[in-house]
This record gives structure tokens, C-alpha cells and sequence, in this order.
């Protein structure tokens, strides 16, 4: 160390000073009596956070006794602050770039979506402040929430509800849920969330109006878990039966249905649960539609009851929401709980993990990524705060309150908002259960003198476990409930509590902070903070003061809020951000004053209770002031406890309802579109020529005939404009085709079945053929050419030569390219129209069936498909957007002889809009062009196809994976009878035709180039959404022949051996 006198010197001020973290309150350099604290400045004000292990390596110094030793020790710390401190100032700087960038793509994407609208910001849009987003402007925060001040007026409004029948789906899908004895604080997945969609699915399924609510989860069948985590229906009990009994029915009430997938005997953490996530959806698919069916039969006179909304809890659960929604058409909710911008941005705040490793662990790209999607699909986002859309939605890429703003005011003044959609975001608080809580009135006095010193034999047992600690029972207590998390800031408050002589002579101190059997098991960061919790109690010798119990149950809970009551206390959350804060809520209903901090949920729950006082949880004085001022002014207890009980009502669940359901109401109805009431009901089921003769007529309304997919007008916001005014003519040759081309199919029905094998002819006249089909093989491969796709697709007709001309088996083609293409790919492979089932093409975007009448028309288009996936199609102002971001790619990159992208109206329709890609390695990747699209608000689904040098944006919620679950949707043909064949890699949608419960044959070899090309740049790795332990997936061999592909379906039993 010789030549470093300034580092000798500052370790001999260490050495002096001591280890400084657990000092007296001091400011960023002084303590109180103006000693200077390197250790403290340095771990709190250099680093930025609690460095646990480097105050543990400084207390091994110091009790190194070798000096050589200790120096060498010392001299390594120094040099780890420094270190620590660098790594710091370099997280500023980038956490400063992002809010930067961040800043300015937002100013430049409203910028561009005002020129579009091409009207300036009018007075009306420059009004409502973010906090009114999900209310009109000018309303009190009694119209936000309003109440149910009297049984007469529940009464009134239940009866407004009533000739209702509604169907709610709710999704949570991580964690452990049942009805009753919840398990929760069992692991990181098994919280506050599982309570919530539980009180939430029980309470639904009790108001007037709402006939069926099931909330859908996974199914857990593993060792290490209750066996009734894998029942595959449990019933809800409402809490309270009055009246309910003459509004019952066959199948009403509340539910939770448990949906098979993933592995089926383990029980894994929601970070895992993603390459699962298209299996859910299919599972939960059916089970909707099956009960859709059966409640038509019910309630319905014959006619599917479709879901009046599905509601997503989670990232998770969001992204299955969306898939959900798009395939049912159905309205789609969205709670976010905790969100993956907010938890990212905090874990890089931290710097303990780099972002690769904050990935790695938490798949938190993937997560955030189906939050913007949520923000896609969704009618409304329910959130429990303001400060959940001002600090954290706004993070994201799909919400921006500004915009938002603006879109809201065109939409009441009845202006065109050019294809941008933005979520309503509703303000909705988490409700609670109060009919078993009887706070009591009077003086409390009487009883604690009676029974504190000496419990009686009939308190709760959790009381005795609490007052051991104690030396005076009888004083308040000032009670935390909370998770030895740094983030909750115990520490702090045990710091207040220690320094403020007053404050301890006149309450105790009760902090439940979980259960623990011993501190070296419990993980690295919630050990630190009981360790740094235990210190501070010696310290400051508060020993006799604070309890700090090892066990409690969860139905304990109350009765610990029940004994802080009882001694007049208080109760305190000094988190340094609360999202909600559902235990305040909790602890106002049984009577308890509260402090809490400043920073989230508290200030809205705080207007409406009015029942306690905020602080700045980093403000230790403030904190101990506050605790001080209610713990000592009786009035003022007395007073925050009946605000507290009166307007505790405000936060019931059936108030939660309530407002929920009247939400719901203003979401415009959709549900599948084919299903008219003239229809009685599916037929897809018939076996009679007439009903199928039936089934084609009433189809034929609704197709259309297209060879090359050319557009027939406008779509979206703007499909009543017609440029070239030739709307009429365009629909009356259209009519005259559907005319004769339905009056051409009745004659193939009327002499169809003699063609036919005799076993089949009670279904000959079926159409499309795929409904008579045991199987179906969906050719999905992104080859690299055409000819490479004639080839497999040759091959995998070989495999299947003899149930093909059976009959049994059916194929589909499922492409990104035209139905021209389609046509030139047929014709040059020698193939006929009729060799697939169905034609799935434009990535997704339209659907085609081979004609009966191939002479005059080869195929026909569903329009029903495009009326299922026209939700917030963008139109024109879409196609203008991706016009000028085409012309830009060219101008950033310097590039003046030839377009990197440029548009082509050939291969485009009015559901896909296509880009040539001149120079696939210079064009940016899909997850900025998706970014940019969703800044402005505009809601599509952009896809780089056929080895990058093709570009489709098709609406959000089409995809060829989703055009599979239409089919079953539509025609009754089960997934799981499907088999999906795929290559190694294909287009940037791949990963959604690979998993779900149909089967899925990887071709090794075959569109491997595809991964280096238009997969080389994702948000998240392809690797943490492939499902490739999944039973469904088989791969066959580079290079299998057709007998190789034949034994590998023999095996799967798709084959007949």
C-alpha cells in the first residue's frame, strides 16, 4: 500500500468510525454529532442500496486481528466500493439515455398521430388530467366511487340488473388456487393476487345479473402440493345466500375449472409456465365453448352463451386472455397486479444483475411483451391505483395518457381517430369481505385491564404468541404486517420506533413479517433485513417492546388486527412504494387508525377513509411524528377509527362488483359472428343432406371468391369510404356471384352422395370437407423456396398416401404467401385445389376452402374469418403509418439508390398489409417496427416472412395459429386431432405453431436459415417459448424420407400401423 497515503488514510477513518451502517440518523455526510461516516455514505449514497455482503466483508476486516491481513482485507473493499460506485454512475447514465429515448419516440409518435388526424389539439382534449382516464372529465372522486349508501339502494340497482344472464370468464393461471383454506405466502407465485380473483370470481358469481363465472387456472396434480390443487372443478360457496336461492340454475354460481398443461406432476414458477402458455389456451377454448353450448341449452333457448367478457389476471394469464378473446371475439379485461416494466427498471436501478441475467431469471422480456399485447387487445385495464397508470402503465410502449387524451376527446365528438385504439384504463380498488368483521364500539379500557395480562382461555392463540414478547401488554400497539423485504423499509421504521424516547414509553412495537423456521433458511435478502432487524432491537435495547413472532396462519390475521384494536394501536405501512395496499383496507374495517407511506395505492385509500396520516417513508422523524400524534391524541384515534368504519364500505366486494360490472356493460358486445338467431343454433353436428345443404346456403352469404386475394375496398376505421365510388357495383356483382355459385353447390349436394364411399354418404355434403376429416395435417413450413415446399409437401402426402384417400385424413396449407401464389404453387407441383381442406394464407389474415364447383370458381374465401379478426384493424391510417416508415428506413440508412422496404399493392389485401424487403440485413427488426406502431397507438401484428425479404402486418390477433383455432371454433374440428408440421425455425410467428394440444412434428434442417435472418434480433430468446419437452412435440430427422415421417405418426397414432 505504500504511495497510497489517501487510501491508508481513508481506511484508518473506516477503522475510526466504525461500521457506520447502523448509526444514528445522519444526512448525506454528517451524523448528528458531526462525525464523518464513510462506510454509511458510501453504501447508502454511493451505491444506492443495502450492500448486505459488502458490510459483512467489512465486519470480517475488522475483526481480522493480523494487520497485514486486515489491510489486504480493507484494500479489497476499497477498491469493491469503487467499483460499486462506478457501476452506479454508469446505471444513471443509462437509466438517463432510456428516459431520454424513451421522451422523445413518444413526442415524435404523437407528433406524427396528430398530423395523421390532421386536426390540432382542441380545447376538449387538452382537459382531463391522467388521473379522470377512466372517467369523464370533471367528476368528483365520489362519481368514481360511488356508494351503496343504504340497503334500498343495493336494492334498487339489483334490481335494474336483473333479466340479465351473463357469462364471466376470469383467468389467473400461476400460483396455487382453491376456494378455502388458501395457501397463502407458500411460495412467490401463491399471494395476494390468488385471494383477490378468488373474493372476486365468489362475488361475481353473486350479483344480480351474472348467471355463470368460472375462473379458469392450471391444474396441478404433484406430489408436493395438495391433491385438491388437481381436481378439475371446485364450487364457489357465496359467502352470503339471501335471495340467491330463486336465481339459481342448473349450472350457475361461480367456479374454478382447473385446465391441464404443462408438466402434469410438477408444480413450476410462473417464469416457466410460458412455452406452456398455447397449450392453456386450447384447453381453455374448449372448455368455454362447451360450456357456451351448455348454458345455451339452459338460458339460452338453443342458442351458445358466449362470454360477455374474459378477464386476464397477469402477464401470464394476459397473454392467454388475448389468444382467448381473438379467437372467441369475444371483449377482453385486463388486470396487471405487478408489471414487468416497473420490476425491470427497479432490478437495473438495483445493478446486482445485468439485463441478460435479469432475463435469464425472470423471463421478464417475454413478460413485458405480453403486457404491450394486453395493451393491444383489451377494452379496459382495470387498475387498483392512480399511480398504476401514471408511474408504471405509461412505461409502456401501448399506453401513453397524452395520446390517450387525444383519442378519447375525437371519439366523443364523433371524429375519425384513423385506426388508433388505446385501452380505457378504469380505476377500479381490490374489494374486501366485511360481513365477519364486528368491530366493537365503547371503551376498550375495561377489557384490557381484564384479559391482556392474563389471556382468557377462549382468545385466539396467536394473542398469547404476540404478548410473550411484551413487558406492558396494555399499551398500544403499533402493528406492520409485511415480508422482510427491503422494499417494505422495516428497518426504518424500527429506527423511528428506537430513537423516539416518547414513542416507546407509549405503545409497542408488533412486526409480522412472515413465517420463518430459521433465519439461515430463509433466502439471502429477506435474511439480511431480519438480521438488520434484530441488531436494531439490540441496539436501541428494545427488548420487552417488540414482538417479532416466527409463525402465524393466515386465518390468524384477523385476530392480530383484532388485539392492535383492542390496545387502541395503530397500524403502519412504511413501504417506499405500495401499488395498493390491501392491508390498510384490512386494518380500517377492524377499527385500526393507519400511517402509511406517500408513494402509491395509500393517497387514493387514504381520500376515501380518511382515517390515518401519510409520510415520506424515508423520512424516519416524519414517520415516528405520525405514529407519535395517533398514539397519544385519543380524539384523533378516535376520530381516524370512524372515518375508517364508515366509509369502509367503499372497498366491499360488492361495491368492487358493481363498479366492475358497470364497466363491462359499456364494452360493445362481440361473439362469434356466424352464429345468427335464425340459425338454431350449430348444425355442424347434422348428418342430413338437407342440414347440410342448409349450412352451405347460409354460407354462401357470407364468402366471397378470389383467386388472388386482390383488395375489394376499404377496412377498419374506413371501410364505408370508397374512392372510387364504385362501392354498389362491387356488391352487386358479388351478390350475383354468391347467387350462382350457391345455386351451383345445391345441385353437387342433390347428387353428392352417390360419389361417395358408402360409409361416407350421410356426410358427403358436409362443406368444407375438413369436418368430416378423423385427422388433419396442417403444412406449415417456412421453407426457403417454393420448390423446397413442394418437396416436403409431396413428402408428407406420401406419408399419408392411404388415409388420404380414405378420406380420414385432411390437409391444410398454412403460408405467408397469397392466394395467387397459392394457385402458381399448386399448378406447378401438379397438385389440385381439392388436395387441401382449407388454405390458410396472407400469415393468417384470410382463409380460403377449395370451391365444389372448381370449374368456374377454384376457391372460396370466409368472410366470417375476416369479421372474427377485423378488432382494431387500423385501415388507412395504418397503411399510411407503414408507407412513410418504409420511405424512413431508407433515409437513415443512407441508402439512395434502392428501398430497403418498399409497400406492394400486389401481394396486399385488405387484412394484410405487404412489404417487399430489397435488403432483409439492413431492415430493422420486427420488435422496433412493433414498438413504433404501438407508440402511435395503432394495434397490428407485423410478421417478417419467407426468410426475411417479405414483410405481412396483419390485424393484432390474427396469426396462423389463431386461424386453427377459428376453424375449430367455427367448425366444431378438435385441436388435438390436428398435427402441425413445421420446420426448424420459419417466420417471426413461428413460435405460436409450435405447442398447444395438437401435435407438433419439427423437420430438422428444413428453414434453419431462418433463424439467423429475421430471428437474430428478438425482445426475448426463442428458447424461453419452445415448449420442447413437450409430449406433443416430435422431431423427425434431417433429411426423413416419407416412411420416416409414416413411422413417426404410426407411433403418435395419427397413422393407422
Amino acid at each position: 500500500m505504500a504511495g497510497n497515503d489517501w487510501l491508508n488514510s481513508y481506511l484508518e477513518a473506516i477503522l475510526d468510525v466504525g461500521p457506520g451502517l447502523e448509526d444514528a440518523k445522519s444526512s448525506l455526510l454528517l451524523r448528528e454529532r458531526g462525525r464523518f461516516s464513510p462506510t454509511r455514505y458510501f453504501v447508502e449514497e454511493v451505491i444506492g442500496f443495502d450492500e448486505t455482503d459488502l458490510y459483512r466483508s467489512w465486519v470480517r476486516a475488522s475483526s481480522t486481528r493480523s494487520p497485514q491481513e486486515r489491510n489486504t482485507r480493507l484494500e479489497n473493499m476499497c477498491w469493491r466500493i469503487w467499483n460499486l460506485a462506478r457501476q452506479k454512475k454508469q446505471l444513471e447514465s443509462e437509466t438517463a439515455q432510456r428516459v431520454n429515448k424513451r421522451r422523445l419516440e413518444r413526442e415524435r409518435g404523437r407528433r406524427e398521430a396528430t398530423a395523421d388526424m390532421s386536426e390540432d389539439l382542441s380545447e376538449g382534449e387538452k382537459g382531463d388530467p391522467v388521473s379522470d382516464i377512466s372517467t369523464h372529465g370533471g367528476e368528483s372522486n365520489k362519481a368514481r366511487l360511488p356508494r351503496i349508501s343504504s340497503a334500498d339502494a343495493m336494492e334498487a340497482w339489483a334490481n335494474s340488473q336483473k333479466g340479465k344472464k351473463l357469462y364471466i370468464v376470469l383467468i389467473s393461471i400461476h400460483g396455487l388456487i382453491r376456494g378455502e383454506n388458501m395457501e397463502l405466502g407458500r411460495d412467490s407465485d401463491t399471494g395476494g393476487q390468488v385471494k383477490y380473483v378468488v373474493e372476486l370470481a365468489r362475488t361475481l358469481g353473486s350479483m344480480p345479473g351474472v348467471y355463470r363465472v368460472d375462473l379458469l387456472t392450471r391444474q396441478v396434480s404433484a406430489p408436493d402440493v395438495d391433491s385438491s390443487y388437481g381436481e378439475p372443478t371446485e364450487m364457489l360457496s357465496p359467502r352470503n345466500n339471501n335471495d340467491l336461492e330463486d336465481e339459481m340454475g342448473e349450472s350457475s354460481g361461480s367456479y374454478i375449472i382447473r385446465i391441464p398443461f404443462g408438466p402434469r406432476d410438477k408444480y413450476i414458477p410462473k417464469e416457466n409456465l410460458w412455452p406452456y402458455i398455447p397449450e392453456f389456451v386450447d384447453g381453455a377454448l374448449n372448455h368455454i365453448i362447451q360450456m357456451s353450448k351448455s348454458l345455451g341449452e339452459q338460458i339460452g333457448s338453443g342458442h351458445a352463451v358466449w362470454p360477455v367478457a374474459i378477464h386476464g389476471h397477469y402477464a401470464d394469464a394476459g397473454d392467454s386472455t388475448a389468444l382467448l378473446s381473438g379467437a372467441l371475439n369475444v371483449p377482453m379485461l385486463f388486470t396487471g397486479h405487478s408489471l414487468g416494466r416497473d420490476k425491470l427498471e427497479q432490478l437495473l436501478k438495483q445493478g446486482r444483475l445485468s439485463r441478460d441475467e435479469i432475463n435469464s431469471t425472470y423471463k421478464i422480456m417475454r413478460r413485458i411483451e405480453a403486457e404491450e399485447l394486453s395493451l393491444d387487445s383489451s377494452e379496459i385495464v382495470i387498475t387498483s391505483t392512480r399511480q398504476e397508470i401514471e408511474e408504471q402503465w405509461r412505461l409502456y410502449d401501448g399506453f401513453d395518457p397524452v395520446l390517450e387524451r387525444k383519442l378519447r376527446a375525437r371519439i366523443r365528438r364523433n371524429v375519425s381517430c384513423y385506426g388508433r385504439f388505446m385501452p380505457r384504463m378504469a380505476i377500479i380498488p381490490p374489494g374486501m369481505e366485511f360481513h365477519h368483521i364486528a368491530p366493537q364500539d365503547g371503551d376498550l379500557d375495561g377489557e384490557l385491564e381484564g384479559n391482556l395480562d392474563h389471556p382468557a382461555p377462549q382468545d385466539p392463540p396467536i394473542w398469547s404468541e404476540i404478548m410473550r414478547f411484551f413487558t406492558n401488554p396494555r399499551k398500544p400497539m403499533i402493528l406492520a404486517l409485511a415480508r422482510p423485504d427491503p422494499k417494505k423499509n422495516i428497518t426504518t421504521l424500527v429506527k423511528a420506533f428506537g430513537e423516539c424516547r416518547p414513542l416507546r414509553e407509549l405503545a409497542n412495537l408488533t412486526l409480522i413479517m412472515g413465517n420463518r423456521e430459521g433465519i439461515d433458511e430463509m433466502s439471502s435478502t429477506n435474511a439480511s433485513v431480519l438480521l438488520s432487524v434484530l441488531k436494531l432491537i439490540d441496539k436501541y435495547d428494545l427488548y420487552g417492546q417488540v414482538a417479532y413472532p416466527k409463525h402465524h396462519k393466515q386465518y390468524e390475521v384477523p385476530d392480530i388486527y383484532r388485539l392492535a384494536a383492542k390496545t387502541k394501536g395503530v397500524f403502519i405501512n412504511p413501504a417506499f412504494i405500495e401499488p395498493f395496499g390491501l392491508t390498510l383496507i384490512e386494518a380500517a374495517a377492524y377499527g385500526l387508525p393507519i400511517v402509511a407511506t406517500k408513494n402509491g395505492g395509500p393517497v387514493d385509500i387514504h381520500r376515501v377513509l380518511d382515517n390515518g396520516l401519510l409520510v415520506d417513508p424515508h423520512d424516519q422523524q416524519s414517520i415516528a411524528d405520525a405514529l407519535l400524534k395517533l398514539v397519544s391524541n385519543k380524539q384523533l384515534w378516535a376520530k381516524c377509527r370512524h372515518n375508517g368504519l364508515k366509509n369502509i364500505h367503499l372497498f366491499s366486494w360488492p361495491e368492487h362488483c358493481k363498479n366492475y360490472l358497470s364497466k363491462i356493460a359499456t364494452c360493445k358486445p362481440r361473439h362469434p359472428q356466424w352464429l345468427r338467431s335464425e340459425d338454431g343454433g350449430e348444425s355442424s353436428e347434422s348428418e342430413s343432406p338437407g342440414d347440410s345443404l342448409r349450412d352451405i346456403q347460409d354460407l354462401s352469404l357470407n364468402l366471397k371468391f378470389s383467386l388472388d386475394g386482390e383488395k375489394s375496398g376499404g377496412s377498419g376505421n374506413d371501410s364505408s369510404l370508397d374512392p372510387d365510388g364504385n362501392a354498389a357495383d362491387r356488391n352487386t356483382r358479388l351478390e350475383n356471384a354468391v347467387l350462382s355459385w350457391s345455386k351451383g353447390i345445391s345441385k353437387d349436394v342433390r347428387k353428392g352422395g352417390a360419389t361417395e364411399r358408402s360409409d361416407q354418404n350421410t356426410n358427403a355434403g358436409k362443406f368444407p370437407p375438413l369436418r368430416r376429416r378423423k385427422h388433419l395435417f396442417v403444412i406449415a413450413v417456412d421453407c426457403d423456396n417454393a420448390s423446397d415446399l413442394l418437396e416436403t409437401t409431396k413428402t408428407i402426402f406420401e406419408a399419408a398416401k392411404k388415409e388420404k384417400a380414405e378420406g380420414s385424413v385432411g390437409f391444410i396449407l398454412s403460408t405467408s404467401s397469397t392466394m395467387s401464389e397459392i394457385q402458381s404453387f399448386l399448378v406447378s407441383g401438379g397438385l389440385s385445389p381439392s388436395d387441401f381442406d382449407a388454405y390458410i394464407c396472407n400469415s393468417g389474415s384470410d382463409l380460403y376452402y377449395p370451391s365444389l364447383n372448381p370449374e368456374d370458381r377454384p376457391f372460396v374465401g370466409d368472410l366470417y374469418y375476416h369479421s372474427h379478426i377485423e378488432y382494431r384493424w387500423g385501415g388507412e391510417g395504418l397503411r399510411k403509418t407503414l408507407v412513410r416508415w418504409a420511405a424512413s428506413i431508407t433515409e437513415k440508412k443512407g441508402e439512395n439508390d434502392e428501398q430497403i422496404v418498399s409497400p406492394s399493392e400486389q401481394l396486399s389485401t385488405d387484412y394484410c398489409y405487404a412489404f417487399k424487403v430489397q435488403k432483409p440485413g439492413k431492415a430493422p427488426p420486427v420488435k422496433e417496427l412493433r414498438k413504433l406502431l404501438r407508440i402511435q397507438a395503432l394495434r397490428c401484428h407485423p410478421i417478417y416472412c419467407q426468410n426475411g425479404t417479405r414483410l405481412n402486418v396483419i390485424p393484432v390477433l390474427a396469426s396462423r395459429s389463431q386461424a386453427l383455432r377459428y376453424l375449430y371454433v367455427r367448425w366444431g374440428f378438435e385441436l388435438s386431432k390436428m398435427v402441425v408440421f413445421v420446420g426448424e425455425c420459419g417466420d417471426t410467428d413461428y413460435e405460436g405453431l409450435v405447442g398447444g394440444v395438437h401435435k407438433s412434428v419439427i423437420l430438422k434442417g428444413v428453414g434453419s436459415s431462418a433463424m439467423s435472418q429475421v430471428h437474430n434480433n428478438r425482445n426475448y430468446p426463442l428458447s424461453d417459448v419452445m415448449p420442447l419437452d413437450s409430449p406433443n412435440i416430435v422431431e423427425a430427422a434431417t433429411g426423413s424420407s416419407s416412411a420416416d415421417i409414416q413411422a413417426l405418426l404410426e407411433k403418435a397414432g395419427y397413422l393407422a400401423a
